[in-house]
């Protein structure tokens, strides 16, 4: 079974679609592909579709819609002419207290973004920086849009799709980083433009937008981009930037002409390794 989930959610058996249309059994098959080959409890389910206070109907209308996956997913055994015989209840289980979706060998999207993403740190800590940018850039590659966009998500699937979308932010800022310390903030410059718009508390993010304005020529804009970013912490969050941030931008007004290589100062670097002076 390949499950994807970067995006809309997509669910197939032996190539063959097993994504229901209906909005309560895509949110049923989200939640057990999101949790594939473990067992999801029959309350976990009913929680994730009705909240705390479930309707009285709610375990046998559960059970309607756990038919309605098994009818799909024995359609597609059908269709597949699979040469090892299995039945819609051996893919979706019924097990003591829950259910269980087994996948096998299938295609998991997260899976390879994260194996992909767990490589590109490895590179960054070994100061590999084309290594750790070309593996972040193909994990990045997986995502098609918000995670479950097409998913209603409540108790449970919320969660997960914000833990999701936090690791989509931690893999950019490092392949934004790698990026930075080979010499590219030209090419960054329209990206950071729009991630610091859509995530405008993100120091990071603008950390980053700073240094690849900064050796762009563009100093006054990355003093500006700081001053923007201040004024939404405190207004927003009663918060001062972080003395990261803070020495990156001392350095910027202290600073000559830079050099194209180091880091934003905000991932365990100092500001001054991420400015460094040429001459």
């Amino acid at each position: 079974m390949d499950i994807d989930v970067l995006g809309a959610l997509t669910v197939r058996e032996q190539g063959v679609s097993v994504t229901p249309t209906a909005p309560k059994p895509r949110q049923v098959l989200a939640l057990l592909a999101l949790n594939a080959n473990q067992v999801v409890p029959v309350t976990t389910v009913i929680e994730e579709l009705w909240g705390t206070e479930p309707p009285r109907s709610a375990r046998p209308t559960l059970q309607t819609y756990i038919l309605q996956l098994r009818e799909l997913i024995g359609t597609a055994l059908r269709q597949s002419g699979t040469a090892v015989p299995r039945s819609a209840k051996d893919v979706l289980m019924t097990v003591p207290g829950g259910y269980l979706l087994r996948t096998g060998e299938g295609h998991s999207d997260v899976r390879e973004f994260e194996r992909l993403a767990a490589i590109g740190y490895r590179a960054m800590d070994a100061e590999d920086y084309p290594q750790a940018a070309k593996r972040l850039s193909e994990a990045l590659s997986l995502w098609t849009g918000q995670p479950l966009a097409d998913v209603q998500t409540g108790l449970h699937l919320e969660p997960q799709v914000k833990r999701l979308e936090e690791s989509r932010l931690c893999a950019l800022d490092q392949r934004i980083d790698a990026a930075l310390r080979l010499g590219r903030h030209r090419e960054l410059l329209a990206e950071l433009t729009v991630l610091v718009s859509r995530y405008p508390t993100h120091e990071s993010l603008c950390g980053q937008f700073m240094l690849a304005l900064h050796r762009s020529g563009r100093r006054g804009e990355a003093l500006n981009a700081y001053q923007r970013l201040r004024t939404t912490l405190i207004r927003d969050l009663g918060l001062e930037p972080s003395a990261a941030l803070v020495k990156v931008q001392r350095s910027i007004l202290l600073s000559g002409p830079l050099t194209a290589t180091g880091g934003t100062g905000l991932n365990g670097m100092t500001a001054d390794r991420g400015l460094t002076r040429t001459g």
